[in-house]
């Protein structure tokens, strides 16, 4: 007959206490932290900041901006501009410096969809809205920032070298548009360019997208000759960006369509519409 096996003593494990007491609850030592707004926007600043695309575009923006901004005023000097704005000729370097912006603002959302980092972004924000809230907000903060500060430095050093050549002394209005107007326009269209790429989820077509939103009306407008087709022509000349950006410089193409600050605010309710939009097909879309 076998001996049955001798049962060891129960020993509670150490700081537990005696054997079938129940057990403390267990406290991390890493403190556990709510996240909010704040943290998504400072993990979108540090990937816009570190990521070459930002200083790449952004250094072209200032380049074309500030490079086509001098060398108009510098080829004007001496020429005879009685009456002429002086401000409206940093137009041309704003228009060309929009595709930069337009390229950015694509980027920030469609590229980690190309190299599936928006997988990480996304484990470690759940909240979707909030994350398209963090990207919008850093992104058109720092546009804004690039364009006002580009767009006021082009203004001043074109009045300064044009001041002798009869050019009208701009008003505080004039200023106004032809600086912060203007950057707050080019901040919503690269914004408007983020949202245009959280849509499409892919690079290429959101760039191309988004030039042809910026460039087709107008070209298009320019080889309509028929003359049944004068109203959509004229329409689609006073609503296509290159004119409304002109606008700002009060320099418009047309005598018709938007003045003053409308622009900007078209700008506004168009941007605000694809967000909305950007927004429900977030919530609904896999990753």
């Amino acid at each position: 007959m076998t001996t049955p096996p001798t049962p060891l003593p129960q020993t509670a494990p150490a700081g537990h206490g005696a054997p079938g007491a129940a057990y403390p609850t267990y406290t991390s030592p890493i403190p556990v932290v709510q996240t909010h707004l704040g943290h998504a926007l400072a993990s979108e600043w540090t990937k816009i900041r570190s990521v070459r695309s930002t200083m790449w575009t952004l250094g072209v923006f200032l380049l074309l901006v500030v490079g086509i901004g001098l060398l108009t005023g510098s080829l004007l000097t001496g020429a005879d501009l009685s009456g002429q704005n002086a401000l409206s000729l940093g137009f041309f370097g704003i228009l060309l410096g929009t595709m930069c912006i337009v390229t950015l603002g694509v980027l920030t959302t469609a590229s980690e969809y190309g190299t599936g980092m928006v997988r990480t972004t996304m484990t470690a924000c759940p909240s979707r809205g909030r994350i398209l809230a963090a990207k919008s907000i850093v992104f058109f903060g720092l546009a804004f920032v690039v364009s006002a500060g580009a767009a006021t430095f082009v203004a001043v050093a074109q009045v300064s070298m044009l001041k002798g050549d009869g050019v009208r002394s701009p008003d505080a209005a004039e200023w106004l548009k032809a600086t912060v107007g203007v950057g707050l326009f080019v901040a919503l269209l690269g914004l408007l360019s983020l949202l245009v790429g959280s849509l499409v989820r892919h690079s290429a077509g959101a760039i191309t997208t988004m030039i042809g939103v910026v460039l087709a009306p107008l070209v298009v407008a320019l080889f309509m000759g028929a003359r049944q087709l004068e109203d959509l022509r004229q329409a689609l000349i006073e609503y296509s960006v290159p004119n409304q950006l002109s606008v700002l410089y009060d320099n418009s193409l047309t005598d018709t369509g938007p003045s003053g600050w409308d622009p900007l605010w078209i700008m506004v309710v168009v941007t605000a519409v694809v967000y909305a939009g950007a927004q429900a097909l977030l919530e609904k879309r896999d990753v």
